[in-house]
């Protein structure tokens, strides 16, 4: 391993991270009231050109008002390429309360996006005594994102987490498809005779795993469009926590059970981590640097992995 290690990601659940619309403030309380861990209140694409400074206004109203709980309170803003994103980080940076946790930039391209928010946040919160330090969730949605994920993994220390945008990554890239996640009809190999279905989103995620990984953010798997397919949702999620990442969107209040169950480490997967973890400890006790467990070899690499799944657990239940 490299001696210069990679950093720690933020400490918090971030299982489900729920999406509403600024506009529909007849759902802020229910979204508070979620088992979502974060919340992400929408100025982007569920809103339209004319509602959207309304729907500010109803944000900024609803970080004073509304009692977030433990809740990790983002808003996305909208894309560099509009209008409106000056205004959106302006208004939410000098009215919006304190209890505002996070924004999300969508469509990032390049390290220069981020930076480019980063300092105009910077310059408000100086300006207005802001005492929480805004962190930055970044959206990869494009060729160019997933080009220079590395690079915008690195581009502020405020950034936290980061995520997939299906839907406007297959436009970018060219991709024939509809879908928002999951497989694809067209996308499949054959074995005598018969169908398998592979992930076309497999090789983006991991190149975005890797890059958060390496920097210390949090990375999250996107919106899963079919809302009325839990299994399809399922197997997603269970892909993209296997790869490494820590949630999924949810944008129907039904996929968040749906979510949490998935990134959640079962009471047999900790409980076998538990046991791995003391079976090594034993073996170092008796100056050997692996041991069997369960007709398996574990060994130093088995420490780590057992680790991810405890500290994940216990992260999850002081919440």
């Amino acid at each position: 391993m490299s001696f210069r290690l990679q950093p720690a990601p933020p400490a918090r659940p971030n299982r489900c991270q729920l999406f509403g619309p600024g506009s529909r403030t007849a759902l802020f309380e229910k979204m508070a009231s979620s088992a979502a861990d974060v919340i992400n209140l929408d100025l982007e694409d569920s809103v339209a050109p004319s509602d959207k400074d309304q729907a500010r206004r109803n944000i900024i109203a609803a970080t004073h008002e509304i009692d977030w709980n433990t809740k990790h309170l983002s808003v996305r803003i909208n894309g560099l390429d509009t209008p409106f994103w000056y205004r959106d980080v302006v208004d939410l940076l000098e009215h919006a309360s304190e209890r505002l946790d996070q924004i999300m930039i969508p469509k990032v391209g390049c390290a220069a996006d981020v930076y480019a928010v980063d300092a105009l946040v910077s310059a408000i919160e100086a300006a207005k005594g802001r005492k929480k330090r805004i962190g930055f969730e970044v959206i990869i949605e494009s060729a160019a994102g997933i080009a220079h994920v590395e690079e915008i993994a690195a581009s502020s220390p405020r950034m936290q987490a980061m995520s997939l945008g299906a839907a406007d990554f297959a436009a970018s890239m060219g991709m024939a498809t509809t879908g928002i996640g999951g497989t694809q009809e067209n996308y499949y190999m054959l074995r005598d005779g018969a169908k398998y279905w592979s992930d076309p989103w497999h090789w983006a995620q991991t190149a975005i795993v890797a890059a958060c990984r390496t920097h210390g953010v949090l990375p999250v798997d996107g919106p899963f469009g079919d809302f009325s397919d839990d299994e399809g949702f399922r197997a997603q999620a269970l892909r993209s926590a296997t790869l490494g990442m820590v949630g999924k969107w949810a944008i129907h209040p039904k996929q968040v059970a749906l979510a949490n169950e998935v990134f959640t480490p079962s009471a047999a997967a900790v409980a076998e981590a538990r046991e791995i973890l003391a079976a090594m400890e034993a073996a170092k006790a008796a100056g050997q640097g692996a041991t069997v467990y369960k007709g398996r070899l574990v060994d130093i690499a088995s420490i780590k992995q057992a680790e991810v799944i405890v500290k994940q657990a216990e992260l999850i239940s002081a919440a």
